[in-house]
């Protein structure tokens, strides 16, 4: 079962940037801080600031378009591929390669026909918390386990809900295993007060 899950941030500007004879370069977001988001009605979700610190360092990230592995249009390893968090949230450089399909791509950008941006993560090694006191339950993510790839985006849809749903459930399932272990311990207690109370008075 994978754990991939996808989020695209919807209404984000993604500017082509050229100066004189330079290369362009493709600058925006990927994600924004402290700003939660309804994820298909089945929870809200925000990230907190910080949280693609530890997988910044370690992952090998892809710029791709449409979380498509076949179009790549920048790599970290490779420094064509800039992420970086700031006081908004993960800012995204990219260098494009000259090809065909870097070249639609960005002619399509300057028409305004793309503007959004998207992340694969897992959660895997990460950190969440789930609050469920509102009307909908809503996650914060502390810390991304991976990340695997920043993608510009054609247009905003459902993010995956599936993994996500699937970590609300485990959190659930885990606090009433936590409940159950501090109510039998309450009740251990209880019984070895009686017991001591019963020594005592014979």
């Amino acid at each position: 079962m994978s754990d991939r899950e996808i989020r695209i941030l919807a209404d984000l500007n993604v500017e082509e940037r050229a100066d004189g004879d330079a290369a362009p370069v493709i600058i925006g977001y990927a994600a924004i801080f402290d700003t939660p988001t309804d994820i298909g009605g089945y929870f809200r979700e925000q990230v907190r600031r910080g949280a693609f610190g530890p997988a910044l360092a370690d992952s090998d990230v892809h710029a791709l378009f449409n979380h498509d592995e076949s179009v790549v249009l920048g790599r970290k390893k490779a420094g064509t591929l800039r992420l970086s968090e700031d006081a908004k949230g993960l800012r995204v450089e990219i260098d494009p390669p000259d090809t065909q399909d870097a070249r639609d791509l960005m002619a399509k950008m300057k028409r305004g026909d793309i503007d959004q941006m998207s992340f694969a993560f897992s959660m895997r090694g990460g950190k969440e918390e789930w609050d469920e006191t509102g009307e909908l339950p809503l996650r914060t993510i502390v810390q991304v386990g991976e990340l695997y790839d920043v993608s510009i985006v054609t247009r905003g849809a459902y993010p995956t809900t599936e993994v996500g749903v699937r970590c609300l459930e485990e959190a659930r399932k885990d606090r009433r295993q936590q409940n159950f272990a501090a109510a039998s311990q309450r009740i251990a207690e209880r019984k070895a007060r009686a017991e001591q109370r019963f020594r005592n008075i014979a």
